[in-house]
């Protein structure tokens, strides 16, 4: 089940593989997230020191959050995956010119996961022809359609 998806990557990459992850969070970021009050349209992910983090995604406090503590909204977070797919990224990463970007945030077991893909960037012309063909398909669409009826 899916809380919020990143479809600014999809635009932006060309997406090649897909890993999950799951997310250390702290309480207030999980009550957060259940009601739906997060971003990633400007997130990426960054492997440091054989660790996986997300940076900029922005999950908003709820009015509710704990008065004991100042929430940070954009602070960096770690992501948990197993050792070989950390090696296998940060080596695809350094070496190939592939990035990492979180594509969407969901619910696995009542768990909350983010799926990362290793993503190479697309060019304005490609752009551009994913558009084309999504008009396209749009249109085919439409007059299938019409002809039923």
């Amino acid at each position: 089940m899916s809380i919020v998806d990143n479809r600014k990557a999809f635009h932006d990459y060309f997406i090649e593989e897909r890993f999950e992850a799951g997310i250390v969070l702290q309480g207030w970021e999980a009550k957060s997230i259940r009601a739906g009050r997060v971003q990633l349209k400007e997130a990426y992910v960054i492997v440091r020191n054989d660790e996986i983090f997300l940076f900029g995604s922005h999950i908003s406090p709820l009015a509710t959050a704990s008065t004991h503590i100042t929430p940070d909204p954009v602070r960096t977070r770690k992501l948990l995956l197993k050792s070989e797919e950390i090696k296998k990224l940060s080596a695809k990463v350094e070496r190939s010119g592939y990035t990492l970007v979180p594509l969407n945030l969901h619910y696995q077991r009542g768990y909350i996961k983010c799926e990362i893909g290793l993503a190479k960037g697309k060019k304005q012309h490609d752009k551009r022809d994913a558009e084309k063909q999504r008009d396209t398909n749009r249109e085919i669409q439409a007059v299938m359609k019409q002809n039923r009826r």
